[in-house]
Parts: C-alpha cells; structure tokens; sequence
C-alpha cells in the first residue's frame, strides 16, 4: 500500500502543482475565462491516463503462461526506463519549470484558441497520468488490488491538498527536499522492479538463469511476511534472488544514485564572476 501511495503522491503532485501553475497564472492575468479550457484538458487526460491503464492491466489479465510473464517482463523494464528519466528530468528541470509553463501558457494566450489551452494541460497532465498507470502495474506484482487501490487514492488525496495549497499561494511545503527523498525511494523502488522484471523475462525463457539461488534469508527474513513484505514492496527485497537479479538489482542502484546525487552543475548564468 505505502509503494502505490508513494506513487501516487509524487506523480499526483507533480500534476496538480502544474495544474495550479497554469490556474494561478490566468488569475494574475486577468483571464478565468480560459478556467473551463483547462479543466477540459485536464479531464480529458485523466480520462485517457485511466484507459491506458484499464488497458494494461486487461491485457495481462487475458494473457498466460509464458505470454504473460514475458509481457509483465517488458512492461516492467519500460516501467524502470520512464521512472529513471522521470526522476532525472524533474531533479534537473525543478527549478524552471514554473517558468517554462508560464512561457507555453502566455503563447497559448496569444493565440487566443480553447483547443491550445486544452491540449497545454492535456499534454502536462496525461503524461503524469501514464506514468502512474505503468508504475501502479510494476507495484500491483507485490501487492493485492486493495492495497493498491486504499494507496492510490491516498496518495491523490495528499497530492491534490497540497497542490490546491499551491494554487492558494501557501509555501510551508519544502517542494525540493519533498522531491529529493521522494526520488531517492522511486530509485528504489525502480531498482527492485527491474530485478523483477528480468525475474519475469527469464520465467519466459529470454534471459537464462545463471545461478538460482544466491542467498536465502526467508527463514530469517521472509519476503512474503512481515517486515519482509513491505521491505519487498518499496525495494524489491527478494529472500533467494537468482544470480542475474542480483547483478541488474545492484548495478541499477549504483549507477541510478550516482547520477541522482551528484552535485547539479553550475549554468553560465549562475557561474560567479572572478576578477
């Protein structure tokens, strides 16, 4: 439950403060007239962000046996590939994004068409929306459909107070730090998907298994119990990996976090001047 929260939380926030970006900035210009515009974007991507994932979880539901495990594998691996740039675009583009979306509406102004400022919060909010779809599947592996479901919803919940709070202009929420630890679990999290995934690639035969069982701590620890199973639902612990597991679970975090937590580098404009 905790892993489909957290994921709902940090997409759903990044949704709603872009949402509330886009409403605040009408309101500073004098244009509510162009509220019903965004809000049927925004409606509409959410509408399709549902599709999208109705779609997935369908397609696994009508699938079997080694069909399945290879289509779970790859949807996994594609999950890992969005979440890791996800993470990396918003640890990079934080600090302007309020501005660049202030830029796209003041265009979309000009132009003076409902369609354009419909489609700017289609465009930001459907992406958010697919992405939830593809990381609530990767997280439903480890979890049962209320779980699942009783996380979502809180997790939008959050997302949506604190984005309001945004609109309202209330700054009490640290966004950065909020997205820096958030991003540290997502790796995590990402890095146990993509064992899982090559787990699931190799029940379907695409990767071979090298060495079944590299350790085993279920007896201590077990990964369907207790602390082992909450442990195995944000960081993908698994109490007997197999060797190919151990090696992708590892060489992902290594050099996910590396790039996460190195220091951001210096724009020109931000370069202090020496004289």
């Amino acid at each position: 439950m905790f892993t489909s929260f957290l994921i709902t939380l940090r997409e759903g926030l990044e949704a709603a403060l872009i949402v509330s970006i886009l409403f605040a900035y009408l309101v500073r210009m004098g244009r509510r007239d162009h509220f019903k515009s965004l809000w049927m974007g925004t409606a509409l991507a959410v509408a399709v962000s549902l599709g999208v994932g109705a779609v997935i979880f369908w397609t696994v539901g009508e699938l079997s046996g080694r069909a399945e495990e290879i289509f779970e594998g790859v949807a996994m691996l594609l999950a890992v590939g969005v979440l890791s740039y996800m993470v990396m675009w918003m640890k990079r583009q934080s600090r302007y994004i309020k501005r660049e979306l202030e830029a796209k509406l003041e265009r979309a102004l000009e132009v003076g068409s409902s369609l354009a400022m419909a489609s700017l919060a289609f465009i930001v909010v459907v992406r958010e929306g697919i992405e939830t779809a593809l990381f609530l599947f990767g997280a439903s592996r480890s979890a049962t459909p209320a779980e699942i479901l009783i996380g979502g919803l809180l997790g939008l919940a959050f997302a949506v107070a604190i984005g309001y709070s945004g609109y309202l202009g209330s700054r009490r929420l640290d966004l950065r730090l909020f997205f820096n630890i958030t991003g540290v679990l997502l790796i995590f999290f990402a890095a146990g998907l993509l064992a899982h995934g090559i787990h699931e690639l190799q029940e379907g035969g695409i990767f071979p298994i090298i060495k079944e069982e590299v350790w085993n701590t279920n007896p201590v620890l077990n990964e369907r119990a207790g602390v082992g199973s909450f442990l195995r639902s944000i960081f993908g612990y698994n109490g007997n990996p197999e060797l190919l597991e151990v090696a992708f679970y590892f060489g992902y975090l290594a050099l996910a976090l590396g790039l996460y937590l190195r220091p951001a580098p210096l724009l020109r404009a931000e370069t202090p001047r020496t004289t």
